[in-house]
């Protein structure tokens, strides 16, 4: 009976240790927090619905440049109101990513040809 108990608990001590490990696993995914990390989901959603890349819920390319275009508009939305007040190196990561989108949709919606 001894023996059982012993294996039940080192079975109950691999599933502590891997939801140990599981919830240690999460918090190595959390961005830091920094300016990039009120950009890039803004930035990210408008390349998936700009087609350039796939939807992770979907795993299918598809375009909405209507929303594509409202997040680029909040992404300007953010220099604006943040004007004066980021460094230099938060500056220039929001514009890059603002002439990318601009870049990109402004050719997905045919005003240029690249």
């Amino acid at each position: 009976m001894k023996k059982e108990n012993k294996g039940k608990n080192k079975e109950k001590d691999k599933k502590k240790e891997t939801k140990e490990e599981e919830s240690a696993g999460r918090e190595k995914i959390i961005p830091p927090l920094d300016f990039s990390s009120l950009v890039l989901p803004f930035y990210t959603q408008a390349i998936i619905k700009l087609g350039l890349a796939r939807d992770p819920i979907t795993n299918k390319e598809a375009e909405d440049l209507d929303l594509a275009k409202r997040l680029i508009d909040l992404l300007d939305l953010l220099r604006e109101r943040t004007e004066g007040n980021l460094k230099p190196d938060e500056e220039k990561f929001l514009n890059a990513c603002l002439q990318q989108l601009k870049m990109n949709y402004m050719e997905k919606a045919n005003i240029i040809k690249i």
